[in-house]
């Protein structure tokens, strides 16, 4: 890692690892933004109270503030990789909270808040050194392979915290459904703790990881820029989605099926299809592509409400798949391979936490001001508002991620300093 070369390791075993972190980070992300609110929702909680659950991302919004700090400690200037140590702390104490929150109960909701709030600050701690330790561990040829474990990974821990827990809700209540996904984060978390105390050896790193590295970088600038445009179009309606059926007339089993089934197949199918996309025609093409479909999507949604279209229940339910999962799937693929072609090796977790932290801060406030102006002005002016904001997005994120001048992060001068 001297030099800022990826140290050799076998992809699959690598994939393996990661991928299980990965689907539970995103089985935690699951419980939080699709399981609950549908839940509390069903006990008759207000929109603009299930809205709040955004808050919740807050520890992910900005995690960059801590991850140069965990990215110096994961590789110390002489010494072995501490990525197991990290996982191993982060780990036990996501299992501790939700056993916690499956004792309290849904409601009230603030203590669940808070609690939630310290899983949601362990889960992204985990993700700065599982997104440094897949793009150090694998050459840049084979960055798609950690791509599609992030992507595929994130849709499969959202069919079982989004879809799974709901069923085990419905079946065995709240308590054992919670306490269901603790034992799973536990199970997922052992591939890449078993990884880590088998392989690495002592190092010399002389590349100090900070924030001042990356900003002064235009492609992290730019990067920045386009995670915020395409959250804020692809991003801020989902959060309604569950609640908009519910209202519609859906119950919490079908809709745990819905997310659960549905996204699994639809999400992977979709990754796989934006993988092979992004190859023929480049990322910019595909991200624009799924701002086209996600506005068709949402202008579905929009109909019911503001041209009193009666769409029967079964067409709204193969939309929402189509637009939480397929369309999603197909977009972020693009956009997480972008990430990772603007990501510094010597400093993979820092980078890519930038990006994610802009992700998580967009999402928290589109999730903030969604409940507010779906509660107030009605699901038909919210879902036409965000399919309006898709379409106006199109010209900006073409813009953005414009062919340029490719940087080579080797190049970069040594950073010395502290951030």
């Amino acid at each position: 890692m001297a030099d800022g070369t990826p140290v050799s390791a076998n992809p699959a075993a690598v994939v393996f690892a990661v991928g299980g972190l990965y689907v539970a980070q995103s089985v935690i992300g699951g419980v939080t933004w699709t399981g609950l609110p549908a839940v509390l929702r069903d006990q008759g909680l207000s929109l603009d109270n299930v809205g709040l659950l955004s808050l919740i991302a807050l520890p992910w919004a900005l995690k960059f503030l801590w991850a140069p700090m965990v990215e110096r400690y994961r590789l110390p200037p002489v010494g072995r990789n501490r990525s197991g140590v990290i996982v191993a702390v982060g780990g036990i104490i996501s299992i501790a909270g939700l056993i916690v929150v499956g004792l309290l109960g849904p409601s009230p909701l603030v203590p669940v808040l808070a609690c939630l709030t310290v899983v949601a600050l362990a889960a992204a701690t985990v993700d700065i050194a599982c997104d440094g330790y897949a793009v150090e561990s694998l050459p840049r040829s084979q960055h798609g392979w950690a791509n599609a474990a992030q992507v595929g990974g994130a849709y499969l821990g959202s069919a079982i915290g989004g879809g799974l827990f709901l069923l085990l809700v419905a079946g065995l209540g709240w308590t054992d459904a919670m306490w269901a996904m603790a034992a799973l984060l536990a199970v997922l978390g052992l591939p890449f703790l078993l990884r880590s105390q088998a392989a690495g050896a002592s190092e010399e790193r002389p590349h100090v990881p900070s924030l001042a590295a990356a900003l002064r970088r235009p492609a992290i600038r730019r990067g920045l820029l386009a995670a915020a445009l395409y959250v804020v179009a692809q991003k801020t309606a989902l959060m309604m989605l569950g609640p908009f059926l519910v209202d519609a007339g859906l119950d919490l089993a079908t809709l745990g099926l819905l997310n659960g089934a549905g996204s699994m197949v639809v999400g992977l199918g979709a990754a796989l299809l934006g993988g092979a996309l992004v190859r023929m025609l480049g990322a910019r093409a595909v991200l624009v592509i799924a701002l086209v479909l996600q506005a068709l999507a949402l202008a579905t949604f929009a109909s019911r409400g503001l041209l009193f279209i009666d769409l029967p229940l079964p067409v709204l339910l193969a939309v929402a798949v189509a637009s939480s999962s397929g369309i999603m799937a197909l977009g972020f693929v693009a956009l997480y391979a972008q990430f990772m072609h603007w990501s510094d090796p010597r400093q993979g977790g820092v980078d890519f936490t930038l990006f994610q932290s802009m992700d998580a801060l967009v999402s928290m406030a589109g999730g903030v001001a969604a409940g507010f102006v779906a509660e107030h002005l009605g699901y038909g002016v919210f879902f036409a508002g965000a399919g309006l904001i898709a379409l106006a997005t199109i010209p900006a994120i073409a813009f953005v991620t414009r062919p340029t001048t490719p940087e080579i992060p080797a190049t970069l001068e040594p950073v010395g300093e502290s951030q």
